[in-house]
């Protein structure tokens, strides 16, 4: 199913939660190796062709996490528009969204590692611009476990973590990310529940390439507006330089 959203005619209209942007929206399915269909959507600007791409990696499936997660259900609903940037969201295996539920069981992480070969598989058979990974806790642990393929195949341009946990990633994991080749920046809650910036700086040590940015204020669930601007125009400035701060209104 594909889906177009335009805006009306009007004065502008501050951009706030529930905000949906112009972007033409296909529902998806991702087919991963161990054979399990997975549920997700591409949102893609809605006219021209997209300058960059993210593939989203949600949180703990076992404590609510989803691809509608808001941060990147914003994510889709306003980068395409305000940035020329795709967005591929999809549901780990097991979860269910309103888009449906993708097939197979909890994998603690590791047969996740899957589930993310079949989203970057997509994006390349799709030829879109290669893509940035942008995981948020839990996702953050499939990436630091599984990505490192696919950075040195040269089909990931970089990487964000929101929110790192560091719970199922070990110092062996992380010593591996010590000479990547591409940006990888964790954006790491003030008052995080369970990772904060001095201790983040010490864990990433292992791997002195990963950029460690404290956000002040933060918890980490970047519960309201103001947090969730200050992540996506981190976004988007790295992954289309120059496209931040967003704009914060929009003709209605």
């Amino acid at each position: 199913m594909t889906g177009e959203e335009t805006p009306t005619d009007g004065p502008d209209t501050e951009i706030r939660s529930a905000t949906v942007l112009p972007a033409r929206r296909t529902d998806i399915e991702l087919i991963t190796d161990d054979h399990l269909t997975l549920v997700g959507e591409l949102a893609e600007p809605l006219d021209r062709p997209a300058r960059g791409t993210i593939v989203t990696l949600h949180p703990l499936p076992t404590a609510q996490g989803f691809m509608d997660s808001h941060v990147l259900k914003k994510a889709a609903a306003r980068l395409p528009e305000l940035a020329d940037i795709a967005v591929l969201r999809f549901n780990f295996r097991s979860v269910s969204s309103p888009r449906g539920t993708s097939e197979g069981t909890f994998g603690e992480g590791v047969s996740e590692g899957f589930d993310l070969r079949a989203a970057v598989t997509d994006v390349v058979d799709r030829g879109l611009p290669t893509p940035w990974l942008v995981g948020w806790s839990f996702g953050t642990e499939v990436i630091l476990k599984h990505a490192l393929e696919h950075v040195d195949a040269g089909t990931v341009a970089g990487v964000v973590l929101l929110s790192p946990p560091l719970h199922r990633t070990t110092d062996d994991e992380l010593a591996r990310w010590a000479a990547v080749s591409v940006p990888v920046v964790a954006l790491v809650p003030e008052h995080d529940d369970f990772l904060q910036p001095a201790e983040a700086a010490r864990r990433f040590a292992l791997a002195p390439n990963v950029r460690v940015v404290p956000v002040a204020g933060a918890k980490h669930l970047w519960v309201g507006e103001r947090y969730v601007r200050v992540v996506l125009d981190a976004i988007a400035d790295l992954v289309v330089p120059g496209s931040a701060p967003l704009p914060t209104d929009w003709p209605r």
